[in-house]
This record gives structure tokens, C-alpha cells and sequence, in this order.
């Protein structure tokens, strides 16, 4: 039996804000599906080069009453980056949360604008631990 990933879904409540909130990651929309009969917006981004990795934010246009509010019935996203210090900088100076930050330079956690955690890995090894990360606390939950 062959298998092949496809992708990871996510329901987002603000179609405008997550994908601004996703481009700060570094992903790019690699297709858009409008569905008038279902009422509802499919888009796909991935990291540049790698469009067989999209996640697919999936909105609703009437809303999503009734679903969990937290986000965390599916786990999370996990991305790899060159420059794991870079990448939480840019994300913070952006007003991102970094819930879990660097502090062993190898990982660190984000929440979307639609609480979907997001893991970031960095490539390779660990950077050697440096401030304002090494010291920084978690703020909130991820």
C-alpha cells in the first residue's frame, strides 16, 4: 500500500489576517479555490520551492459556529528555517507571540491569528542559546 502526504488543514476565521499572518512565515499561496455553491474559500501555501507541503486554510464564509475553539484537535504545523533567531525576530517585530521561544536555539513555538500552533525547527543543529531568547520565558499556552 502506497501512501503520499497531501496536506494539513486548518480552519481560519479571518481569511485576510492568516494569510498575511502565514506570509510572515515565509509561505506563498500556490492555489485558491472559491466554492459559491458551498460558501466557502480553499488556499493552499507552502514554502517557496516546496509546493508539494501546503497547508490549507480552509474559510468559511458564513462562519464556523460550533467548533473546538482552541485549535489544538489536530496539533500542529512544524516548519524547518535557516535562521531560527532571524525567523522569531521578524515574526515578533510583526506583533507574533512567541510562546516558546529559542531558547536552546532549535525550537521554538507561534500561534496563528486562528490559534493553530506552528512549530519552528532550526536547520541543522542547534544554535549556540543567545539573548533575548536564552532568558525568555513561554507566554501563554502552544
Amino acid at each position: 500500500m502506497a501512501i503520499k502526504y497531501l496536506h494539513t488543514m486548518v480552519r481560519v476565521a479571518d481569511l485576510d489576517l492568516s494569510l498575511a499572518f502565514y506570509r510572515l512565515l515565509g509561505l506563498e499561496e500556490t492555489r485558491r479555490y472559491d466554492n459559491e455553491q458551498g460558501r466557502f474559500t480553499l488556499v493552499f501555501m507552502a514554502p517557496p520551492g516546496q509546493p508539494e507541503c501546503p497547508v490549507e486554510l480552509t474559510y468559511n464564509w458564513d462562519g464556523d459556529k460550533g467548533l473546538p475553539s482552541d485549535s489544538r484537535h489536530f496539533g500542529h504545523l512544524a516548519y524547518e528555517v535557516d535562521d531560527i533567531y532571524a525567523t522569531c525576530a521578524h515574526l515578533h517585530a510583526h506583533g507574533v507571540v512567541i510562546n516558546r521561544p529559542p531558547r536552546d536555539g532549535r525550537m521554538a513555538f507561534v500561534r496563528s491569528p486562528d490559534n493553530v500552533s506552528i512549530e519552528l525547527l532550526q536547520k541543522g543543529g542547534a544554535q549556540t542559546p543567545a539573548e533575548p531568547w536564552a532568558t525568555m520565558g513561554n507566554t501563554g499556552h502552544w
